[in-house]
Order: C-alpha cells, then sequence, then structure tokens
C-alpha cells in the first residue's frame, strides 16, 4: 500500500515511490512517500539520493492466470552490486509500489545491504513508470494491473535474476539466499510475497505494509486527529468548518484562497485539503503544519494560515498537483509517464482495496462530504460502470490482518494513519514493531524522519526520538540475521564462507 492510499504529490522533486495514490503513498489517494520521483530532483535533493539510475529490462508476462495468452511486456528493474558479497551473499530484493521507479533510493536498506554484503535489485511495478504493457489506459487495458499480477511478475524476475547472477559467476543451479523488502503498498506485497511463494524468499520486510483492504477506513482521519493533538486537530476542525460553510453558500472564492480555483467538484477540493492535512502526519513533519495553525487560531486567520500551508508547503515544496484531484483529470487515459501513477493507483483502489479515507460519523477533521458515496462515485466516473473494491474478497485471498504467513516483520510508526491497514498485533513467526515518537510516520524505519527533505541512508538523527527508531532497526535487522541463516541451513547458497551467520557489524 505506495499510502499507501491519496493523490497526492506528484513530483515536483523526484518523489521516489509516488502514489500508494489518490488513493499513498492518499485519495482516497495514497499519500506518495515524498521520496519518490517522477521528475527533477527539487528540494528533495540530487541523485546522492539513489545508489543507481542504471535501467535494466526483461520481458514479462501480461497475464499469468491464461496459459493461453502469450503477450508480454517489457518491465524495468535496477541493480546495485557496490556492496555484494560475491557469489554467495544474499539478494535483497526491494519492491516498487505504486509509482515511477526511478532507481535504488539511497535510504536505510543500503545500509544493511552494506553490513550483509548483499546485492539489491529492485523491479518496477506493471503499468507503472516505463513498464507500462498498454499506451492507453483504457479501463479494458487495465485489467491486467492486480496485486496478484504483481505477485507473480515478482516470483518471474526473482527467477529470471537469480539465472542471470549465475551466469554472471559461472554457477550452474545455484540459489542464493533472498529476502524481500517493501514500504506502503509495497510493503503489502512483500508480505503478500512471502505468503505466496515461501520457497522463493528466506523472509520479507513489511514497512507500513497495509495488508488489511478497508472499504470505509474512518481509521485514517481518526488517527490524523490524535497525532495532531488537541490544540492542532481543533484548528484543522474550524478550518474544515470555515471551507464547508462557504462552499455551501456557493462561494468560490475559498478555492481560490487555495490556489484550486479549477477544481468544481466540491469532494475533489475537500480532499485536497484532508490529503495537504494528513501529509504532515504521514511523512513526519507535524510542526511545518501544526505550530503555525495553532497560533493562527488565537487570531482568527487560522483559514488563511491553513491555505498559505496547503499552496506553500503542500503543493509548493512537497510537489502535489492540484490537477490530480480533478476527475477529468484522472479519466485521461494517455497521461505523460510522470502523471500515470494517479490514474494507476485509482485503479487499485476501486477494483481491489478501497482504502476509501471516509470521514468519521463523529469528530472528524476533514469534511463530512468525503463520504463512501464521494467514493463510489469517483470510481464509476472515472472508470466506468462495473469497477468495484471486493475488499471481502481481497482480505479473504490475503488474509487481511490474520495473514497466515512466517518469516514476515511488520514495522509501523505511531503517527501514521497507515498503521491501521498494517498488522499491529506481533508474534514469534510475525513480529510486529511500533516506532513511537512525535514524528514517526511512514515507512520511518526504512526513511528515517521527516522524509522531507530525504535523509540519506535513512538517518534518524532527526527523529524526535532516535532511540525509538534504532531499537526497532535493530530487532529488524535481527530478524534478517535469523532467517538468512536459516535459509543457508536448508541449502541455500552452501559454504557461503561468512562466518558465524552472516557475519554483520553491529548497526
Amino acid at each position: 500500500m505506495g499510502s499507501g492510499s491519496t493523490r497526492a504529490a506528484t513530483a515536483a522533486a523526484a518523489l521516489l515511490l509516488l502514489m500508494l495514490a489518490r488513493g499513498g503513498e492518499s485519495v482516497s489517494f495514497w499519500l506518495p512517500p515524498p521520496s519518490a520521483g517522477v521528475g527533477g530532483e527539487g528540494f528533495l535533493g540530487g541523485a546522492s539520493r539513489y545508489l543507481t539510475l542504471d535501467e535494466r529490462w526483461m520481458n514479462q508476462t501480461l497475464d499469468h492466470f491464461n496459459p493461453t495468452d502469450h503477450r508480454q511486456f517489457k518491465q524495468r528493474y535496477y541493480e546495485f552490486l557496490d556492496y555484494y558479497r560475491a557469489p554467495n551473499g544474499p539478494i535483497f530484493l526491494k519492491i516498487c509500489g505504486e509509482a515511477s521507479c526511478n532507481g535504488i533510493s539511497n535510504d536505510y536498506l543500503a545500509v544493511m545491504a552494506k553490513k550483509f554484503g548483499a546485492a539489491i535489485v529492485s523491479p518496477e511495478h506493471r503499468y507503472y513508470g516505463k513498464s507500462s504493457p498498454f499506451d492507453s489506459l483504457t479501463t479494458e487495458n487495465l485489467q491486467f494491473l492486480s496485486s496478484k499480477q504483481a505477485l507473480f511478475d515478482l516470483a518471474v524476475f526473482r527467477q529470471y535474476y537469480q539465472e542471470t547472477l549465475n551466469a554472471k559467476y559461472n554457477r550452474s543451479g545455484a540459489d542464493s539466499s533472498w529476502f524481500v523488502f517493501g514500504g506502503s503498498y509495497a510493503g503489502a506485497l512483500s508480505a503478500w510475497f512471502r505468503l505466496k511463494f515461501p520457497h522463493l524468499t528466506c523472509g520479507s520486510l513489511a514497512s507500513s505494509g497495509v495488508v488489511l483492504a478497508v472499504y470505509n477506513f474512518t481509521d485514517f482521519d481518526k488517527q490524523i486527529g490524535d497525532s495532531a493533538g488537541p490544540e492542532c486537530k481543533e484548528a484543522l476542525q474550524e478550518v474544515t468548518r470555515l471551507v464547508d460553510g462557504q462552499l455551501q453558500c456557493g462561494s468560490n472564492s475559498v478555492k481560490q484562497l487555495f490556489g484550486a480555483p479549477k477544481l468544481e467538484n466540491d469532494g475533489d477540493f475537500l480532499y485536497l485539503l484532508a490529503d495537504a492535512a494528513a501529509i504532515a502526519f504521514q511523512y513526519g513533519n507535524p510542526d511545518a503544519l501544526c505550530s503555525p495553525l495553532i497560533e493562527a487560531k488565537k487570531n482568527g486567520t487560522d483559514l488563511e494560515t491553513f491555505a498559505s500551508y496547503v499552496k506553500d508547503y503542500y503543493i509548493g515544496k512537497f510537489g502535489a498537483s492540484v490537477a490530480s484531484y480533478d476527475q477529468q483529470y484522472l479519466k485521461n487515459t494517455t497521461p505523460a509517464i510522470a502523471e500515470s501513477a494517479y490514474r494507476l493507483w485509482w485503479y487499485q483502489v476501486c477494483s481491489e482495496v478501497a482504502y476509501f479515507q471516509v470521514a468519521p460519523k463523529n469528530d472528524s477533521v476533514r469534511s463530512p462530504k468525503i463520504d463512501t458515496r464521494y467514493h463510489l462515485d469517483l470510481c464509476r466516473n472515472v472508470f466506468g460502470e462495473g469497477v468495484y473494491p471486493d475488499v471481502f474478497m481481497t482480505n479473504l485471498y490475503y488474509g487481511g490482518t490474520r495473514i497466515a504467513g512466517s518469516k514476515i516483520v511488520f514495522a509501523n510508526g505511531s503517527q501514521d494513519p497507515w498503521r491501521h491497514a498494517s498488522k499491529q498485533k506481533s508474534s514469534e513467526e510475525l513480529p510486529s514493531y511500533l516506532i513511537e515518537c512525535k514524528n514517526c510516520g511512514h515507512c520511518s524505519d526504512l526513511s528515517g524522519c521527516p522524509q522531507a527533505p530525504s535523509n540519506i541512508e535513512g538517518d534518524s538523527s532527526k527523529c524526535s526520538s532516535p532511540e525509538a527508531l534504532n531499537k526497532v532497526r535493530k530487532q529488524i535487522v535481527d530478524h534478517i540475521d535469523l532467517w538468512l541463516s536459516e535459509c543457508q541451513e536448508q541449502g541455500h547458497d552452501k559454504e557461503p564462507s561468512l562466518g558465524s551467520r552472516w557475519n554483520i557489524a553491529t548497526i
């Protein structure tokens, strides 16, 4: 989930995972992580944010469930071998989620790869970025866009790359120890991959992994209120009341105030504002929103102050696209590569996982006009009749938070609204950790906090409680160490000459 879930930020900057999409990543959009990339480098940093930008390609099957359909498409992937302890080191498979995948990001996974002597490989999700089977993204052509097809893509890629590596090092029939990583929607894919293909990986990390498909995701808004605290929550609710009141009176000047006069549908405009507020907590920067807003409420300028935050931070620095909230925009079947993720994620939201971020009946931060009907109308308007998220079947297939896999570690940030779609109850085979701190949000275990601007190697020093994040990171590394060791004992890469376990240094 990849946020998940929102419409989010396109990148004015090189946002690295771009929307878990109006729907993470929020838009039901998934607020895309500010590391996701679709364009220039912007305020999020330069090429040092990436371990590699060198594109590689493989032929991928279009429909894994139809043996008579032999169509294929080109799937983009990346590899980074600088830390690889060839030929017996493990392979870290980093899943790209609901966004254009423009390289392998230099986050905490790089630190772990260096410690374990691992290669890192990262395939782009089908349809996103340059890995689209079709030039036109009509509803008919989107029928092969699903998590189930994506999981088989990963399995095929895993086998393909293993053979490629064996050829490179003149090995015959060798099978490396693989470990899978993902954040947000890609975190769910990481957990689901271990569930469905346990023989192909020694274990998985599901960072903010949204394994529970949710029809009416009211807990998202409730967490925004909890993360904001009483004063900031009250200020946000006052802004919502003021905006709703002006819209009720037929005044469009409020849209002009927020720099969004082209959003004719009031629901689309209100979703923009809800996402703008959520992003501060989702990606660990609550002070950017709450400090000025609390002060402004005291002198009656909270509406203007929030409008400045939306324009200067969410649209300006973060790079959110106002146009992507327009349903007419989402109906475009031939968007540019950098903009296609919005329509694509919405399709996954509307056809499979929902994550409808509706307002709770009581004490809501977002407008009550953002309800189930708004989402269903959007799905019908954008994709036509017959596209509907059967979350019951999705959760029946994967298990939701009752996922019955093994050797999957879940990690969530305490302020992240998406954590309520993740597995938060821990068990021996499915350990789950919550990073408790003021600015620990989406995927903080990999990215650090806050996430904008980007933290090289997922630096934890700017977290309000670095020790809380570092403790969880150590627990994650211990699980990886143990599970790779068990994998080795079962026959993967015999005689790796790595000493006790994987001979890792203290992180």
